[in-house]
């Protein structure tokens, strides 16, 4: 499903005005279709959580219809890990590093998944500032897992991934999901935690593994009040 203007306007939180000029102005993804702007929900996502632009999970669920369930980002940082000091000398090996991490089903070819890391990274950087980075293929991953899951990697050394605020990367976030509803769901999960100083202060200077689920619970509690 596609969002509108006036969708996008809600799910950002801003005018439609300010929805077509961020397109001129800003770089927001959109299509032209019989003359009129239309949005891809990931893309969208991906644009504000790489702007720090705080995005509407209620008008999000809104637009979903389908009753899959979807588990708290604490519970898919859990089933993904939290992994330390992983070893990097560059963005290739840092991104080879987090692929060899991820907790994958057998058979999955993950030199495959390499490349893809890669070439999404060739067609721009997955970073979005203050040394976090998105790692992510063009099209969301996919694949048979029983459920959604969020991987959290801290480099080693930080290393350049080309980020607009010219800051190296140091944090790695990668989800693996069954369906792209749940893709969604975990990004904008993940988006709207980014926003919280917090969660972003003990994320950026590599806290305990407790600690960070700690945060997430608190802000899923905010959340849910």
């Amino acid at each position: 499903m596609q969002l509108t203007v006036r969708e996008a306007s809600q799910f950002l939180n801003v005018s439609e005005a300010t929805v077509v000029r961020w397109i001129k102005q800003r770089g927001l993804p959109a299509q032209q279709v019989g003359g009129r702007y239309r949005f891809h929900r990931a893309e969208l996502l991906e644009w504000a959580t790489a702007n720090r632009v705080k995005v509407s999970l209620e008008m999000f669920d809104r637009f979903e219809t389908n009753e899959e369930a979807v588990p708290t980002l604490a519970e898919a940082l859990e089933a993904g890990g939290i992994h330390y000091q992983v070893e990097d000398t560059s963005k290739d090996r840092a991104l080879r590093a987090l692929v060899e991490v991820l907790p994958l089903p057998d058979g999955i070819d993950r030199e495959l998944l390499l490349r893809l890391f890669l070439a999404r990274e060739s067609f721009a950087s997955t970073a979005i500032g203050d040394g976090i980075a998105l790692p992510h293929v063009r099209n969301p991953i996919v694949l048979h897992v029983a459920r959604p899951m969020l991987t959290l990697c801290f480099l080693k050394r930080p290393v350049d991934f080309g980020a607009a605020d010219g800051k190296p990367v140091h944090v790695l976030f990668s989800s693996i999901c069954p369906t792209m509803r749940s893709h969604l769901q975990m990004l904008s999960r993940l988006s709207y935690a980014l926003h919280d100083a917090r969660f972003k202060e003990v994320v950026t200077r590599q806290g305990k593994r407790e600690e960070i689920l700690q945060e997430v619970r608190r802000i899923e509690r905010q959340e849910a009040s």
